[in-house]
């Protein structure tokens, strides 16, 4: 059962949210929140799996609760992290750009299809990155054009073999484990070797970041439109 906190300052919203969330078999909706000191409390204390973030919230945004939900020793269980999917109504909103650099593990646009919301509560609870395609492009484009500082540097990069550069740029074009193994005709249990290897030597919490990264530092080149 995937457990859920639903944050949102509009109740009509948050309250949507929670009845499509909870509506499917494996999802639990356990709290909400109107604002995001509320999740980040809600988070603390009911140890969700996930916390559905909107982004632009009172009190405290969705971006600093995100940076709190998601760091070091916030989660009681260091194996099962807390994990934040954003919430934006806005196709180009660089406060997401922000979430993802805090430590969100993908994000959404409000007006999605119920579906995708579910997809994307199941991806990210599984450890997936979660990026709306339809912003996906652009968003990627701007890691690749202004990389964080405080990204892994050249130093981290050169730790992995070639096979495992390899695959962090399949995890990067959006590929599952599956889809990976697939291509590289290998089973999925070397893929996820490879990707927690990966992880492990780039000093990364999950595949989104992975993403971040990739683009960040020229592995993979946006497309263009």
């Amino acid at each position: 059962m995937i457990r859920v906190i639903v944050a949102d300052d509009q109740p009509l919203v948050r309250s949507g949210l929670a009845m499509l969330l909870d509506a499917a078999d494996d999802v639990e909706i356990v709290g909400e929140a109107a604002d995001g000191q509320e999740a980040v409390t809600g988070a603390q204390q009911l140890q969700p799996d996930i916390v559905v973030m909107d982004v632009r919230m009172p009190v405290m945004d969705g971006v600093e609760a995100t940076r709190r939900i998601t760091a070091d020793g916030f989660s009681r269980n260091p194996d099962a992290p807390v994990k934040v999917l954003v919430l934006t109504t806005y196709h180009v909103d660089h406060t997401v750009h922000e979430a993802l650099r805090a430590g969100a593990s993908g994000f959404l646009l409000k007006d999605t299809a119920p579906a995708d919301l579910l997809a994307a509560t199941r991806a990210v609870a599984a450890g997936d990155a979660w990026l709306q395609p339809a912003v996906a492009r652009d968003l990627l484009a701007e890691f690749a054009a202004r990389p964080d500082p405080r990204a892994p540097d050249a130093g981290l990069l050169a730790r992995l073999t070639p096979r495992e550069r390899e695959v962090l740029v399949l995890v990067a074009q959006g590929r599952t484990n599956v889809e990976i193994a697939e291509s590289l005709f290998v089973g999925e249990v070397t893929v996820k070797t490879h990707v927690g290897r990966i992880f492990m030597k780039l000093e990364l919490r999950d595949r989104v970041h992975a993403v971040i990264t990739a683009y960040e530092h020229g592995i993979v080149v946006p497309r263009k439109a």
